[in-house]
Order: structure tokens, then sequence, then C-alpha cells
């Protein structure tokens, strides 16, 4: 008799292994997921990702990390996205508007700010946006680009740009025209723009104040633009719509989405010049 119960407790043991995954890396439960982060996300996510692999080694963080206008291109073309962190709303708007968001996943995470920056003591003239003309170069993020829309915004709140519906489709040449021919490199993201700066290629920039995390020592931070001219630069999160998830990846995704979300992942987020004091 004990013997009999000692054998259909082991075999019990041994359904539960087989449904949760406890045999090792190899078990049911590894699985991959695809997260597509605004440019100036890279860092921290990648932080978030090694906290988050501590408790959940099974489950591997795919990034894809770009403008967020290249992103929700890419997710309305079809590619396979679990989760999409923007670093503005309009594109999660836009996503969200074609049904690509699981619904009632949408949340905004973190806030930001627009900088000013120069080469530590490279002796440019320009103290920030209202002296950008006194620059021979600038580093600047197209219109597409989150930090490049809020750019173009402040200088037309500033009166440097003419007023205009949408802000994010003036020209760079418009904006070289306005700072009197100034010679202006758009940037894909807002990494090129700081990777610009900071190699010299460009005598100033405009990146986000995150950005300037581990750059402390080669940059010097001009001006924190007010959040009077750019209004609050808030990055939202979403889970998306992802046909080719199974229900084990889709499960896994939801466990490093709630990650993101908690509270020990608010003090990752502060460490790297980001604000937490948003409501979600």
């Amino acid at each position: 008799m004990k013997n009999k119960v000692i054998a259909v407790l082991l075999a019990c043991m041994l359904g539960i292994c087989l449904l949760t995954g406890c045999g090792g890396p190899g078990n049911a439960k590894n699985t991959e997921i695809q997260v597509f982060i605004a440019a100036s996300l890279n860092t921290v996510m990648t932080q978030l990702a090694e906290e988050f692999n501590k408790e959940h080694p099974e489950i591997s963080i795919v990034f894809n990390a770009d403008s967020s206008g290249t992103l929700m291109t890419q997710i309305q073309e079809g590619y396979e996205c679990d989760i999409f962190f923007s670093a503005a709303q309009k594109q999660m708007d836009s996503l969200e508007e074609e049904g690509l968001l699981v619904e009632g996943t949408r949340a905004n995470v973190v806030n930001n700010q627009v900088v000013v920056v120069a080469l530590k003591d490279s002796g440019t003239a320009v103290t920030g946006l209202l002296s950008l003309g006194d620059a021979e170069s600038i580093a600047l993020a197209g219109g597409s680009v989150p930090v490049g829309k809020y750019t173009r915004e402040a200088l037309v709140g500033l009166g440097i740009l003419g007023e205009t519906e949408d802000a994010a489709a003036i020209p760079t040449e418009e904006i070289s025209q306005a700072l009197g021919g100034v010679e202006v490199s758009e940037q894909d993201n807002v990494s090129k723009v700081l990777i610009a700066v900071a190699q010299g290629s460009c005598e100033v920039g405009t990146t986000y104040y995150s950005d300037t995390y581990g750059y402390e020592d080669k940059l010097d931070i001009l001006e924190y633009v007010s959040y009077d001219l750019t209004g609050d630069v808030i990055y939202p999160m979403s889970m998306v719509v992802n046909p080719e998830a199974d229900q084990v990846q889709s499960q896994a995704a939801r466990m490093f989405y709630d990650f993101v979300l908690s509270v020990k992942a608010k003090t990752v987020f502060e460490s790297y010049y980001f604000d937490t004091d948003v409501e979600r």
C-alpha cells in the first residue's frame, strides 16, 4: 500500500513538471518574445531584461530598437511583435486605431525631457534652442522621430519656426533657413543624434536627458528644454496583437510587460534619468 501511494505521488509530481516546465533549460516553457522599443530606451531596457531573466531565464527577450515611427511602420507591415514601447503617443494612437494593440494593455510608463547637448568644453557659442543659429552644425532627428517632433514644436513655440498644424512635417531645409543657413544633419533616431555630437560630427544636437546617461564625462547639457514648449514627453507601452504567438509566448510577453510596470522596474528607470511620476 505504501509503495502504491509513493508511486501515485511520483506520477503526480511528474505530471506537474510536464505542465509547468520544471525540467530545466530545455523545458517546454522556453520561448522568445519580440519587444519593439524606442531607441532612447535601449540601455535601460537591456538592464531590465537582465533583471527579469534572473528570475525567468527560460524567456529570451529580443529587442528591436529604432525610432518610434519606424517601429510603428514595421508593426503595420506585419512584423512579429509582442510588446511596443514608444517614445510618443502619436505612434501608439495610430496602432490603436487600427486595432493592432491588445485591448486594455496600453499604459504610460515614464516621462523624459528634451535637452540640447554639445561636447564637453567645446567652447560652443550655443547656450540653448534660442542660439542654435550660432552653431556651425546641428544634429537633428527627422520629424517622424519623437525627439525631432518635440524639437520642432519647441522651435515653433519660440517663434523660430512659423506656426503650423503639424510641426513634425517641417523639413530640415526649412529649419536650416530659419536658423540662418546652419548645416542641419538629419538623423534616423535619437541615438544617432547623440553619436553625431559625441563623435564631433556635429557641434550640437537635441536628444533626451535619458540618453546622456553614460556620457556625463563627454557631453555638456546646454539646456533642459521646458515642458511648456514640448509638453510632457510620455512613453507609452502596450502589448501588440501577434497572430504568430502561441499561448506560451503570449504568457511570457505578459510576464515581461508586467515586470516593466513593476515597482522594481521604476527604480531602474529612475537610475537612467527617466521620470516615473506619470499617470498610467
